[in-house]
C-alpha cells in the first residue's frame, strides 16, 4: 500500500508539471542545411535480377519519383 501512495505522490509531482520549453531563437525556423559533396548523377541500376517488378528498372523511369531503395545480398 505504501508503494502505491508514493508512486502516485511521485506521478503527482513530476508526472504533471508543466514542461519548460526554451523560448524560439531566430535560428531555429531556418533548415539546417548538411555540407554533402556533390557526387554527381546517379549510376544507371545494372542489375540482372530484380524482385516484385516486371521488368527491370532504370533512371529514366524513375524520374520525378520518390524512390526507396532497400538494397541486400542473399547469403
Amino acid at each position: 500500500m505504501k508503494q502505491i501512495l508514493f508512486g502516485l505522490i511521485a506521478l503527482l509531482l513530476f508526472g504533471c508539471a508543466p514542461q519548460q520549453t526554451p523560448p524560439p531563437s531566430a535560428d531555429s525556423a531556418m533548415p539546417k542545411l548538411a555540407s554533402l559533396p556533390d557526387l554527381g548523377p546517379a549510376p544507371e541500376l545494372t542489375n540482372d535480377t530484380w524482385l516484385n517488378v516486371d521488368s527491370p528498372l532504370r533512371l529514366a523511369d524513375l524520374r520525378g519519383k520518390v524512390v526507396i531503395i532497400d538494397m541486400w545480398t542473399f547469403g
